[in-house]
């Protein structure tokens, strides 16, 4: 009896505290609502800022699989959000509403628990960009409140638009070499003409002594394009002097890669974990 009991109270302490959407910008738009899944105690736990992929085009912060239990089973509060697409909204819209989430993340996460000091900001695919971009050029944030110095993490995965006007040269020369027809929505549509695209590209704000946050760059070790981003970006933050590490995972793929992070034997997940506890031991 005993033993059940203790088992029961393990399972209330690691079930994650779900407050479902949350506006964080003004009118309430379904686009702009973020998830909160915390422990069931405890105060002053690490956070994770997560952004979900879709091409900025679709995708849903409900798609989070075994991130949400597998976080909170490790003691942080996860936020996952919803931002606009493209082509309704502008880029620089999107990159101010992924902004304008983690600002409300920083002025309120305190009362769900978690440590407003600790904020790690993640993301997949589309995601990656998003979440790479505003850990490199910190304006974004800056505009909503947020002082650089509490982000102390950041993992892209997966992620083929660190530098955007590299990915467009690779895409069209590849295209042109198949005989390709030009797509409706490819990236110079989204990201606007070369000089936004520059804008737009994290590796374009990396310089030393700037405060940038660790990196963990995952992606998929057999996809060439965004393991010659990842190598890109994982480059320009090592030349600056920004600890930064890469890790491509193998026998996966770009959708795989996410699905699986959370679960216990996963490659990236050990890497991911073992990321985020050596930066927490050095701060």
């Amino acid at each position: 009896m005993l033993s059940f009991l203790v088992l029961a109270l393990a399972a209330q302490t690691t079930v994650p505290r779900h407050t479902a959407n949350i506006p964080y910008a003004e009118p309430r738009n379904e686009r702009q609502l973020l998830d909160v899944y915390a422990p069931a105690t405890g105060r002053k736990a690490p956070v994770v800022v997560w952004v979900h992929g879709g091409g900025w085009m679709a995708g849903s912060k409900e798609a989070v699989d075994h991130k949400p239990a597998a976080f909170v089973a490790k003691g942080f509060v996860f936020v996952p959000m919803n931002y606009r697409f493209v082509p309704r909204a502008t880029m620089y819209e999107i990159v101010r509403d992924v902004a304008k989430a983690t600002g409300w993340v920083y002025a309120n996460v305190e009362r769900y628990g978690g440590d407003p000091g600790r904020i790690f900001l993640m993301g997949h695919s589309a995601g990656a960009q998003l979440a790479a971009l505003l850990c490199t050029d910190s304006r974004y944030i800056e505009a909503e409140r947020v002082p650089r110095n509490v982000i102390k993490g950041c993992v892209p995965v997966d992620g083929d638009t660190y530098d955007v006007p590299l990915e467009v040269a690779t895409a069209t020369a590849r295209r042109i070499g198949l005989k390709q027809p030009r797509p409706k929505m490819g990236h110079p549509e989204k990201f606007g003409n070369l000089a936004e695209q520059r804008e737009l590209s994290a590796v374009n704000h990396v310089a030393p002594n700037r405060g940038i946050a660790p990196f963990l760059i995952l992606h998929v070790a057999e996809h060439t394009d965004t393991s010659a981003q990842a190598y890109r970006l994982w480059q320009a933050l090592d030349m600056a002097g920004v600890p930064a590490a890469i890790f491509g995972a193998e026998n996966t793929d770009h959708v795989k890669l996410d699905r699986d992070l959370g679960l216990p034997d996963d490659p990236s997940t050990r890497q991911l974990f073992a990321f985020v506890d050596e930066v927490l031991r050095n701060k």
